[in-house]
């Protein structure tokens, strides 16, 4: 079917339709463009989500969770497929808003054509129906005129009033018009045949042609259409296998986590090594002998005993290390030497460098995975040595190939990092040695448990430590800032190594930061002259206040001093506790003494169970 055939007659509405035909098109191109925007956009917010939901540095340690792992994966999948939504609004962009926009324009300049065209044979044929409608006139005009010369003639003919030569003015008259009748009339025959043979060929040929050129138009417009919505079917289709393939891969990463394996792991990151506690023994205080009861009963009461203010809290801290000359003169700089040694030795992550801030089994995996690390260093490095040697050695066979000398100075900073790397292994193989020669305590410190002591309840943490549940805990110290003591007892020998100890059996360590004994006051006779003089100055410039006990402390294990600073106890004893822990790992505690008053010294946390007072 034609348009030029059965539409000879429907040029403007044609015209209409083929216009909105092409305004569809360009609303299908917006909307293939919108759809490109959102998916980019989506894209866009697929890996920005991708980005923010990935793991941070501080998290890498609990990447060997399959729940971790898994999630990993799943972020890993979801970036693929937000490139896929980007393969998608690219293909869509080359393949389908180009071609539409192409499409349009082109459509948009063959209708124009087409419409000139048509408006030009339309004028052409307005023109020539002019033109005989004016031949028409014409020769309705002349007509009438010859008829009225007929009719005047006639009368001037009967009239005998009338003379000879006006009756033949008449006559020329008449015949005058008649030929005018006849000129006109020819003139409108051959108009009208003109305007039949020009209106036949612009229904019949000239139009027809412009009204299927219209057709072919619109058709390729429809084709057009169709083939974009294919296309972009098709780009959807290319990206589904891939997309599919990114949904296995979430499905699969969540089929991979194991619940049993994941609860496996915690036990082998958190397990310290130790046992359960044992049961608690009951005391019956009527068997006790007169001394044991007096010393459980002086742990229970509000002792009124002196003892040097700052040793609470850091906010007196001050006060604290001042005492005793303790920090004074040529001992003070060996001690500040000592503890920047400690800082120094600490890791980047806040950790010991030997690890023994941890629990026994977590510090031997830490020294394992430590000493694996360096063995593949030194791997690495000694292969790199190698290598350099080779390099080296055909330079001297070659020195076209280039200078021995510039090999020489990485081989030289090759071996510095080698021998550097083997006296670390050498170094943590000893900390592991020493680590696995560590006996395992018979009870866990770490152990959470609640219990009744003295009048009090207490709950037991993982460091050791109490906390009273009958108050607010308005009235404990701030521990906040106190002075840092050693973690371990290794810590503790290490600065006594740079000291003389001067007071026997007494702590003068850094971890007390004072005398332990009653009897190592000033004025008591105890240590060096020298120090008891520059101790008496320090004394009396120091604020002296009574220090009440903070709590008590039963002892879970012996524990023997082997350090300066530290105190011996017995498995069960009761103590004082007169300064709690502050994070490294020792409490200081206070113990009655019948010949010296009493005695005080720092115990591992982890020996001791704590009931504070309210």
């Amino acid at each position: 079917m034609s348009w030029g055939i059965e539409l000879w007659d429907q040029y403007e509405n044609l015209s209409i339709h083929t216009n909105k035909g092409i305004e569809f098109l360009d609303k299908y191109g917006n909307f293939i463009r919108d759809r490109l925007a959102i998916e980019s956009e989506y894209a866009a917010k697929l890996r920005r989500l991708v980005k923010n939901y990935q793991p941070k540095k501080k998290e890498e340690e609990d990447n060997e969770f399959s729940s971790w792992q898994a999630f990993r994966n799943v972020l890993k999948e979801i970036g693929d497929l937000a490139g896929q939504r980007e393969v998608v609004a690219e293909s869509l962009q080359l393949q389908i808003i180009q071609a539409v926009t192409l499409l349009s324009k082109t459509l948009r300049e063959e209708r124009k054509k087409c419409l000139n065209d048509g408006t030009t044979l339309q004028q052409n044929l307005n023109y020539q129906l002019g033109a005989l409608e004016r031949a028409k006139r014409n020769y309705e005009k002349a007509y009438r005129d010859s008829e009225k010369a007929i009719e005047s003639y006639k009368k001037a003919d009967m009239d005998f009033n009338l003379s000879r030569a006006e009756v033949e003015r008449h006559k020329n008259v008449m015949t005058q018009k008649i030929q005018q009748s006849d000129d006109a009339k020819n003139e409108y025959a051959n108009q009208l045949q003109k305007t039949n043979n020009l209106q036949q060929q612009h229904y019949n040929v000239m139009l027809p042609a412009v009204f299927n050129r219209l057709q072919e138009l619109d058709e390729k417009r429809t084709r057009g259409i169709r083939e974009f919505i294919v296309g972009a079917a098709k780009v959807e289709s290319e990206v589904a296998p891939i997309i599919a393939i990114c949904m296995q891969g979430i499905v699969k990463a969540g089929e991979s986590i194991n619940e049993k394996e994941d609860s496996f792991k915690v036990i082998e990151r958190y397990q310290s090594g130790f046992t359960p506690p044992i049961d608690i023994p009951f005391e019956d205080l009527s068997k006790q002998d007169h001394d044991t009861s007096q010393d459980s009963h002086y742990s229970n009461m509000q002792s009124n005993h002196l003892t040097m203010k700052g040793t609470m809290s850091a906010n007196k801290l001050k006060k604290r290390v001042g005492i005793f000359n303790i920090f004074g003169s040529n001992k003070q700089q060996k001690i500040i030497e000592a503890c920047i040694t400690m800082k120094n030795s600490l890791t980047a992550d806040g950790q010991k460098e030997d690890f023994s801030d941890l629990p026994p089994n977590q510090r031997r995996k830490k020294l394992q995975a430590k000493i694996a690390e360096l063995q593949q260093k030194i791997s690495q490095e000694t292969a790199a040595r190698d290598g350099l040697m080779k390099m080296k050695v055909v330079y001297e066979a070659n020195s076209s190939l280039g200078n021995p000398m510039t090999v020489e100075g990485q081989l030289n900073e090759s071996e510095h990092k080698l021998e550097k790397l083997k006296i670390d292994l050498k170094k943590y193989q000893g900390y592991l040695e020493k680590a696995n020669q560590v006996p395992m305590a018979n009870n866990s410190p770490q152990a959470n448990r609640n219990t009744f002591q003295n009048g009090h309840r207490t709950s037991r943490h993982s460091n050791g430590s109490t906390e009273d549940n009958n108050d607010e805990g308005d009235d404990q110290p701030d521990d906040a800032g106190s002075l840092s003591r050693s973690d371990s007892e290794d810590n503790v020998a290490q600065i006594q190594n740079g000291h003389n100890n001067n007071n026997n059996g007494s702590s003068a360590s850094p971890e007390s930061g004072l005398g332990t004994s009653h009897t190592s006051l000033p004025g008591s006779g105890q240590g060096s002259a020298n120090e008891n003089a520059i101790g008496e100055d320090a004394y009396f410039e120091t604020e002296i206040e009574a220090l009440q006990p903070l709590g008590t402390c039963r002892a879970l294990y012996p524990f023997e001093a082997t350090s300066e600073g530290s105190i011996p106890m017995n498995e069960g004893e009761e103590l004082q506790v007169i300064e709690i822990d502050q994070g490294d790992g020792w409490t200081r505690v206070r113990r009655m003494n019948g010949s010296n008053g009493w005695d005080e010294g720092f115990v591992p946390t982890s020996y001791i169970e704590c009931t504070l007072y309210a």
